[in-house]
């Protein structure tokens, strides 16, 4: 009798890899590679182990050096290993080059977020920004391990005179994008028709780094039932809904998550949902206060949103997840500097936080801490932008 067909999803066995140098230390790399994992995971693979190597500059030809290359691939070997992660972007050289020694599946980081968009990709829109992103990512690395594109369609008349099948793969992908980036300014049309068409009611929105409870926020003032997980990018299509807070209307938008080394040309590619960023009258910057690299976090959204030319409006910086917050409390001999690890909540929020030239909140969103606070702070904000609309309206 046959065996019946297990229908498991079985996972990729991963390992991780990053490269501590001039422009990253030990711990940032650490920080990097906690995060880099949660992404493997979030996109189905199953983290091993971490290989961190000290260069100078990352080898040109194989990012790490060849001492560290051996070890890597008898690892790969003993441990039957699918795949290999690397922190940082590979050229198309490294690419191939690795794939030749380790045989097994390479990805870098920025290969590995396009993955997890494409996963989460629901709209028709998201999923054409998707694409076009990794399109324009695999351009540059085509090599001759590349699966013939022209095979999809028809191969006569597409070819030209001595044309290769690498230079037939390029033309098409470089079709494919030209197709995409017209099929989205279409898009963009009528998604800026749709924002004119809310008329001039006052636009909220959520923005801040990945997995910091932007979306469990938005249910909360909404009472709505947008998706939320515990996952890196669990929301990529902006989702606007309309918030009354005492007796004020304003639209809120939840919005993609930012992350380090965003990838360029997802930036590019999702110009668009970005625009709900620059076009809001006030933003709400939340940020995961129990997580131990917060303050870098915060310094990444903040540059993205400069780089977006979107920080001149009013802002509010809303410390989310006070429930989880820990410290380790300081030894009473240690004559050393207090540090954020060993601060209790009150002491941090007096740090820093408290000559930020912004609002600044903090709040649980899963324990409903302080839900109160934010509304009213909201409802203040948006009667100043309101009444800066309608200055001969009266507000009770």
């Amino acid at each position: 009798m046959p065996k019946p067909i297990s229908t498991d999803i079985i996972q990729e066995r991963a390992i991780l890899i990053g490269v501590i140098n001039q422009y990253q230390g030990e711990r940032e790399v650490t920080d990097y590679l906690e995060e880099l994992s949660f992404l493997a995971e979030t996109a189905g693979a199953l983290p091993i182990k971490t290989f961190v190597q000290k260069l100078d500059a990352p080898n040109s030809k194989t990012f790490v050096g060849s001492g560290k290359l051996a070890e890597i691939e008898a690892y790969i070997k003993e441990h039957e290993i699918d795949l290999v992660v690397f922190d940082d972007e590979l050229s198309a050289t490294q690419l191939r080059n690795l794939e030749k020694v380790l045989q097994c599946k390479i990805l870098d980081r920025t290969n590995l977020i396009l993955d997890i968009f494409a996963k989460r990709a629901q709209t028709s829109y998201a999923k054409t920004q998707v694409e076009l992103a990794q399109y324009q990512y695999l351009l540059p690395r085509l090599t001759r391990m590349w699966t013939h594109l022209e095979r999809q369609r028809g191969g006569i008349g597409l070819r030209g005179p001595g044309e290769t099948e690498l230079e037939t793969d390029r033309r098409i992908i470089r079709n494919k994008i030209a197709l995409l980036k017209e099929e989205l300014k279409r898009i963009d049309r009528q998604m800026i028709t749709q924002r004119k068409g809310r008329g001039n009611i006052t636009r909220v929105a959520l923005v801040g780094y990945t997995n910091v409870g932007k979306s469990t926020i938005m249910n909360l003032l909404s009472k709505s039932d947008v998706f939320a997980e515990n996952k890196l990018f669990a929301t990529l299509d902006t989702t606007v809904r309309k918030v009354v807070v005492g007796n004020l209307p304003f639209l809120l938008s939840d919005t993609v998550g930012f992350i380090r080394k965003l990838p360029h040309h997802l930036v590019e590619s999702f110009k668009s949902t970005l625009d709900e960023v620059r076009e809001a009258d006030i933003l709400v910057h939340v940020a995961d206060i129990s997580h131990p690299g917060f303050e870098e976090q915060v310094n990444v959204v903040t540059l993205t949103l400069s780089e977006l030319k979107a920080v001149n409006k009013p802002i509010i910086l809303l410390f989310n997840k006070i429930d989880s917050y820990s410290y380790i409390p300081k030894d009473s001999d240690d004559l050393t500097a207090k540090t954020k690890e060993n601060m209790t909540l009150d002491e941090l929020s007096q740090s820093w936080m408290a000559k930020s030239d912004y609002l600044t909140l903090f709040i649980s969103a899963t324990k409903k801490v302080n839900i109160d606070q934010l509304r009213n702070t909201l409802y203040e904000e948006v009667k100043k932008i309101h009444t800066q609309k309608y200055p001969g309206e009266y507000l009770f």
